[in-house]
């Protein structure tokens, strides 16, 4: 189940006073929760990163706690949720968190992610390759702002279709692998789409937060279009308010509460 589809800050964002963070403070539109997938059998809960949403993503998979969660880099949005795990809040016990070696190297040797560890609110535990009773989920290194930890998406293999959760990369052309071939290999690709096309932000060098760009990967990707979903939005990114940009070409912005059975 898609649990939320915009970029770290989520929409309404923080500072952003028009457009459609503007429609939905005032009640107009929905607001979007931070980029998340879960994966659950009706029993258990998995969660693909622990976002600032992490509470009501959790209660949509009709849990009241995560079975576990699997991380693909450090950057706010995906690690910002696990304080939720802590005394002032779930007080989980042992709750698995799966990550790279970097990652795991850093939640346990910083704080505040380290007194979760040491209180035993989270087990730490290698992400290559992840048993989730049923599923099985393979980490996907591919390249990202590795300013604190490295990044991977998420291959997630059940009994009856396979999918690709990969919400941050910096480019294609900087990927180890074929991008159409990845896509052409699983039932749905659920793919960066941060930014519609260049110059979407005031004030900042889009250089300074590398993302391909939706338009580049639709073209990449024509003809495949089924077969994706466009998620990780910018708040400025025009789809959230008119997909039809990407609906023209084939492509769908991922919405919360879509499902895929695997």
């Amino acid at each position: 189940m898609v649990l939320g589809i915009a970029q770290d800050g989520g929409m309404p964002h923080i500072g952003c006073l028009r457009g459609p963070c503007a429609a939905a403070r005032r009640g107009e539109r929905p607001a979007e929760k931070v980029a998340c997938l879960g994966l659950t059998d009706g029993v258990s809960a998995w969660l693909v990163d622990a976002t600032p949403d992490l509470p009501a993503q959790v209660h949509a998979l009709g849990a009241a706690a995560p079975s576990g969660i699997l991380l693909t880099h450090a950057h706010m949005g995906h690690v910002a949720g696990l304080q939720w795990l802590g005394r002032e809040a779930l007080g989980a016990r042992g709750t698995p968190v799966h990550g790279t070696e970097r990652m795991r190297r850093l939640l346990e040797g910083n704080e505040p992610w380290r007194r979760l560890v040491v209180e035993g609110r989270i087990e730490l535990r290698d992400a290559a390759s992840v048993d989730l009773g049923g599923l099985r989920a393979e980490a996907v290194p591919v390249p990202h702002r590795d300013e604190l930890s490295d990044t991977v998406g998420f291959l997630v293999t059940g009994p009856r279709a396979r999918l690709l959760w990969l919400p941050d990369i910096d480019s294609w052309d900087g990927w180890d692998r074929d991008l159409r071939e990845v896509v052409s290999s699983v039932d749905r690709a659920f793919l960066d789409a941060t930014f519609l096309s260049d110059g979407e932000i005031g004030g900042r060098r889009l250089a300074e937060v590398p993302h391909p760009r939706a338009l580049d990967t639709m073209e990449r990707l024509s003809g495949l279009g089924d077969r994706v979903r466009l998620v990780h939005l910018n708040h400025t990114n025009p789809l959230l308010v008119d997909p039809s940009p990407a609906e023209r070409r084939g492509f769908r912005v991922a919405r919360e509460g879509e499902t895929l059975e695997l």
